[in-house]
């Protein structure tokens, strides 16, 4: 068993997605905040601005704003050793152009790290977790203003210096890789606050979401400058949603397509851990023809911000199938052993990515009711994979399985598929660590007590340990039980994962 004595098994949320109170003790609406309810399959709408009579689950979540003490005495006796959420920014700064930060948000996690600490659980504090103020994107048009920068370290510096004897382990930006997919409105305007032009072609979204993701790892650099000049002990680190792109077979062009797959989704770790653009993506942007405003201050920010460590979520894995046809335009002949004639590819060598048409279902794995593949060993994988290619230490901060659960007549919630899915996930995260030498510092699956689902915006869709009394709809009690996996975690941290 290698895992080091000090292993922060925890748990993982985020601020919109429990507290509630979305319009209280000062706090101004966040791009959650304008987004309805939606459901598998259906996506949920970005209304302009908050509409009366429009169903917004994030507005009431499951109100641990104002049951926050009673939850961590909850987190207690499950035996965390760390909370991993996140500061609403519109807590601190309803609109986010402020000057001065709003003391009510400011003292509300005082008293929320506090309660933490007295139960002997490390917080683990994400700055910007799909929560930015909506104010700037209808303002400044999100992070493709260069002003967010100004905005966001103003922000990450008044909370790093008010809780830099309270909270050692940041996170700049969630996820912020998941808005590769441009084509599509929901991450691109939670990760950066971008709302395209009507009509925008998919080559200009493109060059818009690069200049946004540009901004963003600028600021989380400066982030990273900031933190350690408060607090030398602060450990900054990025968040990657990894979900790992595996050719569909050995055929060469699938092995491209894949490469060339894993550089667009995982190009902002190579910024964010290496301080500077990759040649690859230079070379993209040159083909492109991409003009990006990244200037000389901007490179020397990136190169004096790198992170600590790498911060990820891992869910499922992906496959990719090169699409161009296969009629001969790449491969001209064929060879064999005993007539060896020359391969031309002759057919456009780009690979270029597209997340909406080139991934394919790998027929080796199973997948949820929601359509995620499970993948336990895509797990050790994207250690391995991160790992070696930046030899960081990494943090597992969102991991788990969603599933509709039922509850017995006599109170009894059993979710044996909940176990079975994160028991694999453990395993291959602790031979990453045992056999392949992973420096791993922690694991907080997702969602450990239940809440808003992101993407859907759901309740059915459930990931914790701890059961939430409420619906799709918003009805229910919103007490707290506990589920039969609540009982098997905690045996799982009391042992630090020799039982699993």
């Amino acid at each position: 068993m290698a895992l080091r004595k000090d292993f922060l098994w925890g748990g993982a949320v985020a601020a919109h997605q429990l507290e509630g109170g979305w319009d209280e003790g000062g706090k101004g609406p966040s791009v959650a905040d304008v987004m309805t309810a939606g459901a598998n399959g259906v996506e949920r709408q970005i209304t302009d601005g908050v509409i009366s009579g429009e169903n917004y689950p994030n507005h009431d979540a499951i109100d641990f704003y104002h049951r926050y003490k009673e939850d961590v005495a909850l987190f207690a006796e499950l035996g965390l050793k760390a909370f991993r959420t996140s500061i609403a920014w519109t807590r601190i700064f309803p609109n986010g152009d402020e000057v001065e930060p709003n003391e009510e948000g400011l003292q509300f996690y005082d008293d929320l790290f506090d309660e933490c600490l007295k139960n002997g659980i490390e917080p683990v504090i994400t700055l910007s977790h799909f929560e930015m103020p909506y104010h700037l994107v209808t303002e400044y048009g999100g992070f493709r203003n260069r002003k967010l920068i100004e905005f966001f370290t103003h922000f990450a510096e008044v909370v790093m210096t008010r809780y830099k004897d309270k909270v050692k382990y940041w996170m700049t930006f969630n996820e912020i890789n998941n808005q590769a997919n441009y084509l599509r409105d929901f991450a691109p305007f939670t990760n950066s606050g971008l709302k395209f032009p009507e009509g925008a072609t998919a080559i200009e979204r493109e060059q818009i979401m690069y200049q946004a993701a540009h901004y963003e790892l600028v600021a989380s650099a400066k982030v990273v400058e900031i933190g350690h000049k408060i607090n030398p002990d602060f450990q900054i680190g990025c968040m990657i949603a990894m979900c790992p792109i595996y050719p569909a077979t050995c055929k060469p062009e699938d092995m491209m397509a894949s490469t060339v797959a894993m550089q667009r989704r995982y190009w902002f770790a190579d910024v964010h851990v290496r301080g500077h653009y990759p040649a690859y993506l230079k070379a993209y942007f040159n083909r492109k023809g991409f003009d990006l405003d990244i200037t000389v201050e901007d490179e020397q920010a990136l190169a004096k911000g790198c992170v600590d460590y790498i911060g990820f979520s891992y869910y499922m894995s992906f496959a990719i199938q090169d699409q161009a046809d296969n009629d001969g335009s790449k491969v001209a002949s064929i060879m064999t052993h005993s007539d060896f004639k020359k391969v031309d590819h002759v057919g456009a060598p780009e690979f270029d990515y597209n997340e909406d048409t080139d991934l394919i279902k790998n027929e080796y794995v199973q997948a949820s009711e929601w359509g995620w593949q499970i993948d336990p060993l895509g797990l050790r994988w994207s250690m391995n994979w991160f790992y070696e290619r930046y030899e960081k230490p990494l943090f597992i901060v969102e991991n788990g399985f969603g599933a509709v659960d039922k509850i017995e007549a006599d109170g009894s919630i059993h979710d044996p598929y909940r176990v079975d899915y994160l028991k694999a996930h453990i395993a291959a995260m602790i031979d990453a660590v045992n056999y392949d030498g992973v420096d791993l510092i922690g694991y907080t699956p997702w969602g450990f007590i239940d809440l808003v689902s992101a993407g859907t915006g759901e309740m059915k869709k459930r990931y914790g340990f701890i059961y939430v009394d409420k619906d799709n709809e918003g009805n229910g009690t919103l007490n707290r039980s506990r589920k039969d996996s609540f009982f098997w975690y905690q045996g799982v941290i009391k042992s630090n994962g020799e039982e699993i």
